[in-house]
């Protein structure tokens, strides 16, 4: 089994996997996970990815009603974070194992140099010993700036700490085929649209996301060359159960050479913007060039220098993700232009290439 190679491992536990229908932590069953994580773990390092916060904090302040502002729903956060992170503290103590509690907002793996703070940290808790506990920041958090599942969370996680395999429990064995309710597909080599006609986009009471979020996640891990599981998590010990049932649909990575920038690169959640390109420069970008100014069509969408893009040829199909060295309004100003004429218009000197190839990952 896979899991046997991994030095590296991402569990994400979705809310209805660790609250019951009452909004009970389930104790008994996050007791047989922590049975199953001690005994495989020896010498490698281990993360959860947990949702339940938000459900923890209702039940706790017994609020039953569904529809709660954002803003409510963030202070709701705030008392049931605490909560989470005791229940696991107290069940992993009890199992002679230590952890740590991780928050994340988008900013924390979106933002280069933050990814590599969190990176930093999380080893740092690697050499302690301590299993990191991970939870968006539901609590500063906009409807604007969120990864809205933790699906993406737990994948982008993966990605930044160099994971061997996400095991993502949920309330399904894994990934069912449309034509036969009862068969589940086993492997899945290319994320293409046949796989995302598959996905149930029903929600569960709790949960945020849905079958397209993991898919989503295993894009993610697929790209940065990381193993993805989707197994059944209302099982007790659910480790134990997916290796010796063999009851999971396994995503097996593209062989990837990229180098850990490139990684985090292609693996954004979203784009700021996308820049659209004539064919002389698509060549170019097919054989490994820099994108100019002078093969620049249009812009599409507001960002900054450095921001993460989409460059795309002038029918729309994306050609590569990469890191603007200009902001869109400057792009705006210098498109089809030649590169020695970038500083008189822009009236200061800068680089000379839109999109360095260092920079960007062809699709």
């Amino acid at each position: 089994m896979l899991i046997d190679n991994s030095k590296k491992i991402v569990i994400k536990l979705g809310s209805t996997t660790v609250i019951d229908k009452k909004g009970n932590f389930k104790k008994n069953w996050v007791d047989s996970l922590t049975k199953d994580i001690k005994r495989f773990k020896k010498n490698r390092d281990v993360v959860i990815v947990s949702s339940g916060a938000i459900a923890l904090g209702q039940n706790y302040l017994k609020i039953k009603t569904k529809k709660i502002k954002l803003e409510m729903s963030q202070a709701i956060a705030s008392i049931g974070q605490i909560r989470l992170t005791e229940e696991f503290q107290k069940i992993f103590k009890k199992n002679n194992l230590k952890v740590g509690q991780i928050l994340i907002s988008p900013d924390d793996t979106e933002q280069r140099r933050r990814a590599l703070n969190v990176r930093r940290t999380f080893d740092n808790l690697f050499k302690l010993k301590a299993i990191p506990i991970v939870n968006e920041n539901d609590t500063t958090a906009t409807s604007e700036i969120k990864y809205g599942d933790n699906d993406r969370l737990a994948a982008r996680v993966a990605q930044i700490i160099g994971a061997d395999t996400l095991i993502i429990f949920s309330d399904v064995d894994g990934l069912y085929d449309k034509g036969n309710t009862n068969k589940i597909i086993k492997e899945v080599k290319n994320l293409n649209s046949n796989i995302y006609k598959l996905a149930d986009t029903k929600k569960n009471s709790y949960g945020s996301g849905g079958m397209i979020t993991k898919l989503e996640a295993a894009n993610i891990c697929m790209n940065a060359g990381c193993h993805m599981f989707i197994s059944n998590g209302n099982r007790k010990n659910p480790i134990k159960y997916m290796i010796e049932k063999k009851m999971f649909t396994k995503f097996i990575p593209k062989i990837s050479t990229l180098a850990a920038r490139k990684k985090w690169i292609v693996s954004s959640l979203s784009s700021h913007g996308t820049i659209f390109i004539d064919k002389g420069a698509a060549n170019a970008l097919k054989n490994g060039k820099s994108l100019l100014a002078a093969g620049i069509k249009t812009v599409s969408g507001k960002f900054n220098k450095g921001e993460n893009i989409l460059i795309a040829d002038e029918n729309n199909n994306k050609l590569a993700r990469g890191l603007a060295s200009f902001s869109s309004n400057e792009i705006g100003k210098i498109k089809g232009r030649q590169s020695s004429e970038i500083e008189k218009i822009l009236g200061y000197a800068s680089k000379t290439e839109v999109v360095h190839k260092d920079d960007m990952v062809k699709l």
